[in-house]
């Protein structure tokens, strides 16, 4: 079983807490703070693998989680980190952000690593509360919490060319001529019922991978039959290969092979922007040398190339692969999908309310859940995680809350668990 879309949950691990403890030695009556710092909780992170060619071993585990990190303990002692997670996908996989379906990572190299879920910091241990009026800090810093999300994975083949066109119009058996792929070939609509690759050995220049794309029919982008199921692969391919049955057996050519480039142009308009070749296949019918003049009309009206072939009868087929070769020969290397999702975007998109005030210590303290959400999931040790924080802090209108209790420069202000200095 062929499965190329599916939906999974992954969540990074907690960090561990941080400890409250107070050394403890003979002869040593007033020890100070020595409590540890909590370990960081696992990541969660996705390897493109050759050894996976397709999602169905996420068919029945759609579930990915990490351990938290442990606590801190005593005596200065930083807890454990735990252990990332790895999740191996097929080369070519496109992860998506569930809720925005924005793109969060696009997997072409195998073996290189990505990190989408990051574990929680581990919370310090309150030895780093520790200042000279305030030498015995009875609290310590919880571990943050792992991010989490929904995901939707989607595997886009990695071809450098894709044969499209109605079933029974020859698809499947060119593969099989120019390749050393062995696909099912029958004479009723969808024999082929997953994508088939194979890899054409090119005398012309270097050897290619082409892909058989099955079930486009009039209506593929809206659902009908098994076209919106793996029009998805055709976004990586390079070259297009329109084969179209051009003994009119199946139906006018013309109006066939217009149905199906409203069928890109519906699904994605720059698909029709890749070179694309026409193949009239079944020359060797009568019927079709009454055909091709219309075909080769369309062509030039399109500023596409028509090749006359016969798949079965191994008529043209070098030509034609002569033709895709030396295009592909100038093209660029694969066709990538930039990821768009931002972490920063999405944290400060939420709505929820804070609350700030003076505390009788003279301390401003800030709190709210969105509050803690942010300070979870941002890295205020970077530099972009820092200039997030205040311009989160700006724009939710915390600052403005504060300054309407009186703050001035020098005051402590305490955001969770985290104590800052305020300046302007």
């Amino acid at each position: 079983m062929f499965i190329d879309r599916v939906k999974i949950h992954v969540a990074a691990g907690k960090g561990g807490d941080g400890c409250v403890s107070f050394h403890r030695a003979k002869y040593v009556p007033n020890g100070g703070p020595d409590g540890g710092d909590g370990g960081k909780g696992g990541d969660i992170i996705f390897v493109a693998d050759t050894g996976v060619n397709n999602l169905i071993d996420f068919r029945y585990k759609k579930s990915f989680k990490a351990l938290p990190g442990e606590n801190g303990s005593g005596n200065n002692r930083t807890g454990k980190s735990s252990e990332d997670v790895v999740i191996k996908v097929p080369a070519g996989s496109i992860i998506r952000e569930a809720v925005s379906g924005k793109i969060m990572a696009d997997l072409i190299t195998p073996g290189e690593p990505k990190t989408l879920a990051k574990g929680g910091q581990g919370g310090r241990g309150n030895q780093h509360f520790a200042t000279p009026s305030r030498q015995a800090p009875k609290y310590a810093q919880p571990g943050k919490p792992g991010r989490e999300y929904d995901l939707i994975l989607e595997l886009k083949l990695i071809a450098d060319a894709g044969i499209i066109g109605f079933p029974n119009a020859g698809k499947s058996t060119l593969l099989s001529m120019v390749t050393n792929a062995t696909p099912k070939i029958a004479d009723y609509h969808f024999t082929t019922l997953s994508p088939n690759l194979g890899v054409v050995r090119n005398k012309w220049g270097a050897d290619f991978v082409l892909a058989d794309i099955p079930g486009l029919i009039e209506g593929a982008s809206e659902g009908q039959g098994l076209g919106h199921q793996f029009l998805r692969h055709i976004e990586r391919t390079k070259v297009l290969i329109h084969v179209a049955d051009a003994s009119g057996q199946e139906g006018e050519p013309v109006e066939r092979i217009e149905a199906i480039n409203n069928e890109l142009r519906a699904y994605n308009p720059e698909l029709l922007k890749r070179p694309q070749f026409i193949a009239a296949n079944k020359m060797d019918i009568d019927s079709a040398a009454g055909y091709l003049p219309s075909i080769e009309s369309y062509a030039v009206e399109h500023g596409l190339k028509v090749f006359p072939i016969s798949a079965a009868g191994n008529q043209g087929l070098d030509v034609l692969i002569q033709a895709v070769s030396e295009t592909l020969r100038d093209y660029p290397g694969y066709i990538i999908f930039t990821p768009d999702y931002d972490e920063y975007e999405e944290i400060a998109a939420d709505s929820a309310p804070f609350a700030v005030e003076k505390q009788d210590d003279g301390v401003f303290s800030i709190s709210g859940r969105g509050v803690d959400k942010m300070l979870g999931y941002t890295s205020l040790d970077t530099e972009k995680g820092m200039a997030f924080f205040q311009k989160y802090m700006r724009d939710k209108g915390i600052i403005r809350e504060l300054e309407a209790l009186g703050i001035k420069e020098g005051d402590t202000v305490k955001v969770s668990n985290l104590f800052f200095d305020y300046y302007q």
